[in-house]
């Protein structure tokens, strides 16, 4: 789930690229690997392998935004499977009581690993839950781009303005397996997963820019290349560094200042 937001926040691809090949030219210095993302220059605070923490280090860091009286604004991404994790309530209900500058993100795929949401709540909406803490919540089509940005937009003001934290729940999916090796048979169907692909964000929002003439077909057909080259260029820039040097095993263990 992190890697899109780290490349989102500005990681350098060939630095995100080479942490999922363990070398010591990584964003973290080969240490975090595919689930432990870190770029704290670009304000990326750590993605993590466990369900939920990233709601109580948003917070925390909305807390410390909100003490140094700076415009920053905490953002959390998670899954529907931690917003029944106590991080979740603990954190939208403290930052709604200190008015924090925070954005909760849920990503709702619909699964929790194998896990259907509705066998999980009793209420298919997650953004349903905001309102017993009193902070304002949006549903919005997590795979609509101009309805994602609006609705970020939106909390992004509310929070510089001083009026708090925002739930937004983006109903999106995983069109492919929970994770790579894993099947991905037997809790869903074919027909389930190719309807949702027809839903791909990035095809329908190009079809709708090329429909309404806002940006030439040429314009696609260069940016994917200049994708691919640069994914081929990352690949081999992670292939050819070095591996972490093991003396420094306990670096960053402690605090070094």
């Amino acid at each position: 789930r992190g890697h899109g937001h780290a490349l989102a926040k500005g990681v350098p691809p060939h630095e995100v690229m080479a942490e999922l090949f363990g070398r010591a030219t990584g964003c973290s210095q080969g240490r975090g690997g595919s689930m432990h993302l870190f770029s704290p220059e670009v304000g990326l605070m750590g993605t993590s392998g466990i369900v939920g923490p990233c709601i109580l280090q948003a917070t925390g860091a909305g807390y410390s935004f909100k003490l140094r009286k700076t415009d920053h604004v905490g953002v959390a991404f998670f899954g529907d499977g931690a917003a029944n994790n106590g991080a979740f309530h603990e954190g939208i209900n403290m930052a709604t009581i200190w008015k924090l500058p925070v954005i909760y993100v849920c990503e709702n795929n619909l699964y929790a690993t194998e896990v259907p949401f509705s066998a999980s709540s009793g209420n298919p909406n997650v953004g349903d839950r905001g309102p017993a803490y009193g902070l304002p919540s949006v549903i919005v089509d997590g795979n609509d781009v101009l309805a994602v940005y609006e609705a970020a937009g939106e909390a992004v003001a509310r929070a510089r303005r001083g009026d708090g934290p925002t739930l937004i729940e983006a109903k999106t999916y995983r069109t492919r397996a929970h994770s790579e090796g894993m099947r991905d048979t037997g809790y869903r169907t074919q027909e389930e997963v190719d309807s949702w692909k027809a839903r791909d964000p990035l095809t329908t929002y190009k079809q709708r820019l090329l429909r309404e003439g806002l940006a030439p077909l040429e314009d696609f057909e260069e940016i994917e290349a200049d994708m691919q080259a640069l994914i081929a260029d990352s690949a081999q820039f992670a292939e050819s560094s070095p591996w972490p040097d093991a003396a420094t095993v306990c670096a960053h263990v402690y605090s070094e200042r």
